[in-house]
C-alpha cells in the first residue's frame, strides 16, 4: 500500500505529472474575467489569457487575481512534489507539466497563454532566489522600456543563466526544466518579438 491508496507505486509519477498538467490547464484569466463580467481575454487585445491582457480591460483587481492564480498553480504542484519527497526528475516533470498545461490547456482546445506567471510559480517552488532574480529582471526591463513582452523575453533569456549559478550542479534536472521553460517562453513571444522589431508592439503608457 502507498500514500495514494490502490495506485501502484510505479504509476505515482504519472499521476503527479498528469495532475499537474490538468491544474496548469485551468485558465484563471478566462475564469476571473467571467467572474468580473469582463470580455473573454481571448477576444480582446492580444488575445492572450494572461494577466497583462486582462489588465487592458481596465480592471486592475482582475489582472492581479489572474496573476496570483497563474503563479499559484505553477507553485503548488511543484511544492507538493518536493514536500512528498518525489524524485528530482519527477519534480522537474511536474513543473514542466503544469507549465505546458498553461500553454496547451486541454480545457480550451490546447490554446493557452504564454506561461510567464506559471513559470514564475514553478521557479518560486524550486528556488526563491531564482524567482526573485527573474522578477527583478522583469521589473528593471519593464521600468525602462514599458513593454511587458520585452521584459518577459529578457527575464526568460537570463533565467537559465541565473539558474546555472543559483542551482547546485546536483540539481541538473531542475536546471533543464528551467531551460526548457525559457526556450518555450521566448518561442511563445515570437509574434511580440516581430512587433518589437517593427515598432508596432503595444506598451503600457505608450501611444
Amino acid at each position: 500500500m502507498n500514500e495514494l491508496g490502490f495506485i501502484p507505486v510505479t504509476l505515482i509519477p504519472t499521476v503527479w505529472i498528469i495532475g499537474a498538467y490538468l491544474l496548469g490547464s485551468i485558465a484563471f484569466g478566462i475564469l476571473v474575467s467571467k467572474a468580473f463580467g469582463l470580455p473573454d481575454p481571448r477576444t480582446v487585445g492580444s488575445g492572450n489569457i494572461g494577466a497583462t491582457n486582462v489588465a487592458r480591460s481596465g480592471k486592475k483587481s482582475a489582472a492581479i487575481l489572474t496573476l496570483l492564480g497563474d503563479v499559484l498553480k505553477g507553485w503548488l504542484p511543484v511544492y507538493l512534489a518536493l514536500r512528498y519527497d518525489m524524485l528530482m526528475w519527477v519534480v522537474a516533470y511536474v513543473g514542466l507539466a503544469v507549465f505546458f498545461g498553461h500553454l496547451y490547456p486541454i480545457y480550451y482546445k490546447f490554446k493557452g497563454g504564454k506561461g510567464v506567471a506559471t513559470a514564475l510559480g514553478v521557479m518560486l517552488a524550486l528556488s526563491t532566489w531564482l524567482a526573485l532574480a527573474a522578477v527583478a529582471t522583469w521589473l528593471v526591463v519593464f521600468a525602462i522600456s514599458r513593454y511587458s513582452s520585452l521584459a518577459a523575453i529578457a527575464a526568460a533569456a537570463l533565467t537559465p543563466v541565473y539558474a546555472w549559478f543559483l542551482l547546485s550542479a546536483a540539481y541538473k534536472d531542475y536546471f533543464i526544466a528551467v531551460l526548457v521553460m525559457a526556450i518555450f517562453l521566448i518561442w511563445r513571444h515570437r509574434s511580440n518579438i516581430q512587433k518589437l522589431l517593427n515598432g508596432t508592439e503595444a506598451g503600457f503608457g505608450k501611444k
